[in-house]
């Protein structure tokens, strides 16, 4: 099961899922490992998704290019003239790609948050060629941001491979009850999961 998980936002919780997904395919006998190609800030969801594969990489295949900002590539170049290795990231994923069966590749931000100038999160995953998966904050706004998101995969000539709705408050958004009902019945795409706030363990299925 291989995948790149975008997000319709920054903070919707996409590398808590991914490290859910991570753990959850381990425990059913794949070999998931979980990368961050890029990651912006401190590296603190570098250490959860090495932990969530049992720590088999280190943290260097994990994120090839770790940026010192807590804002976009793009943001970092601009700002920091902290500049995004692509061949490196390419060549980590392509290495690792030939090692292990199954692999998650976080994007960074949003799908359309800026590497380079003219180098989206889209491009990146164009290039990976893996299918999509979008992480939804299930709450008021979710419908809109998740069919702009899978439009923009679709025109990018990419497969959106499924939706997970992810609760991200303790008390529930009034209409999160709704959504997967809604989205069900304008999307042909399947809802993977839907995670209750603060879970930490789900039973997923290996397709």
């Amino acid at each position: 099961m291989n995948y790149f998980v975008t997000g319709t936002d920054t903070g919707v919780g996409k590398t808590f899922v991914t490290a859910l997904m991570t753990r959850s395919l381990r425990a059913a006998g794949m070999d998931t490992v979980a990368l961050k190609p890029i990651s912006c800030g401190d590296m603190e969801d570098v250490r959860l998704l090495r932990a969530a594969a049992d720590n088999t990489l280190n943290e260097d295949s994990i994120c090839p290019c770790a940026l010192p900002l807590p804002a976009a590539p793009y943001t970092n170049m601009l700002v920091g003239g902290n500049t995004v290795d692509l061949e490196l990231i390419k060549k980590t994923f392509q290495h690792l790609r030939a090692q292990y069966r199954s692999i998650l590749v976080e994007g960074v931000g949003g799908w359309l948050v800026p590497i380079q100038r003219n180098y989206f999160v889209r491009d990146l995953a164009r290039e990976l060629g893996l299918p999509v998966v979008v992480v939804v904050a299930n709450r008021l706004g979710a419908i809109n941001h998740t069919l702009l998101t899978i439009e923009s995969i679709r025109a990018s000539g990419l497969i959106c491979g499924g939706i997970v709705l992810n609760q991200t408050t303790l008390i529930p958004d009034a209409v999160a009850h709704s959504n997967r009902t809604v989205l069900t019945e304008l999307l042909d795409v399947p809802i993977l999961l839907e995670v209750e706030y603060g879970k930490t363990e789900l039973g997923m299925a290996v397709v």
